[in-house]
């Protein structure tokens, strides 16, 4: 039994089921136990790969990307680009590549890496010790009076989601419990928390929600600093694009599923999102929306095929081939190609690159 599941144990003996958000705060972000807090999870040999990791080419895409939203911006003398959950900081290492193109650009540059966890922030401070540009640390998203472009790759899936159930005693709340063998497990209890009537009217007894309001915070805070300063975001995650009914909470150590309740701390905490919702975050201030997209499209429409030609130019076979593989593992359909989506939220109505299909 892991230290963190004693002491979830002795949290729910003192105070009562645990509803699932708060089990999946402490799993992920526990200061001494907490799955993120604790190692790095990223690669082969770790519980899952992201699309930085599987190649280059993803992170010059975003770089160049990024250059564009600069210019949209009027290409402002000074400005700060903000990566939510920067992993190993290989994207930011591989954005500033394609964004050190631009001179004018690097010198009124100011990076700001936001992350909870020592062990992550040391591989970024590592990955980034020869930046072009000043970098600074964070544990949350600092205010700033720049206008501030910002990345969010695989960010929003790792925040807390509440589960409601409809019960013919109205609307419950899934709970982790300890049950009489000593074992954690699930309950649907009353909640405050509820949803629209209409989806209440519109859904039979049974039918469960998954809902995010920290994800829904998070998304107002960036667009309030939109609204106030001018830029753009970035947001790259799994997820889906209209609302949808029924729970995508999962766990996954060493890239298989796993159940959430039997190691806490030791299994990545992860649930789809709904960009539907964060979409009307931006919206409600008046931000400019683009997509979502799915990586697919967002990535061959930025020049992906494109890039991984000049890459594999008179390169050995070997080195196409693998180029080939990463083609494949970020586009295909049957990869991450479909499954991931791209939002951008801009303070301009601008055509951005990456949001019009391919031809």
């Amino acid at each position: 039994m892991t230290d963190l599941k004693t002491r979830i144990l002795e949290d729910i003996a003192l105070t009562g089921p645990m509803p699932l958000s708060r089990y999946m705060n402490l799993c992920l972000g526990d200061p001494v136990s907490g799955y993120y807090m604790t190692r790095d999870p990223f690669g082969q040999k770790g519980d899952f790969t992201t699309a930085p990791e599987v190649s280059q080419m993803f992170g010059e895409l975003i770089g160049a990307w990024l250059v564009s939203a600069w210019q949209a911006l009027g290409s402002p003398s000074r400005i700060r680009v903000a990566e939510l959950g920067p992993g190993r900081g290989t994207l930011m290492a591989d954005c500033l590549r394609c964004m050190a193109l631009e001179p004018k650009l690097m010198r009124g540059l100011q990076i700001d890496m936001v992350d909870m966890s020592p062990t992550l922030t040391a591989a970024q401070q590592k990955k980034l010790s020869h930046a072009p540009c000043p970098v600074r640390w964070h544990s949350s998203l600092p205010d700033s009076d720049l206008p501030t472009l910002l990345i969010a790759n695989e960010f929003f899936d790792a925040l807390p989601v509440h589960i409601l159930v409809k019960t013919q005693k109205g609307i419950a709340e899934r709970h982790v419990i300890t049950s009489q063998e000593g074992k954690l497990g699930f309950a649907d209890l009353p909640t405050k928390l509820t949803i629209s009537q209409s989806q209440i009217d519109a859904t039979p007894f049974g039918t469960v929600f998954e809902l995010s309001p920290e994800r829904n915070d998070v998304a107002d805070n960036i667009a309030a600093g939109i609204d106030a300063n001018g830029g753009a975001a970035l947001l790259i995650d799994y997820g889906y694009l209209q609302p949808k009914t029924g729970a995508t909470f999962q766990a996954l150590t060493n890239h298989q599923m796993v159940d959430p309740l039997d190691q806490p701390g030791e299994a990545d905490l992860t649930a789809l999102v709904d960009f539907t919702s964060l979409e009307r975050c931006f919206k409600s201030r008046g931000i400019h929306v683009s997509g979502p997209v799915s990586q697919m499209d967002f990535l061959l429409d930025l020049g992906l095929l494109e890039r991984a030609g000049q890459l594999g130019a008179d390169q050995s076979h070997e080195i196409q081939t693998g180029l080939q593989q990463a083609v494949t593992r970020l586009v295909s359909p049957d990869e991450m190609g479909t499954l991931f989506k791209v939002l951008a939220a801009t303070s301009f109505d601008d055509p951005m690159p990456g949001f019009q299909k391919p031809s």
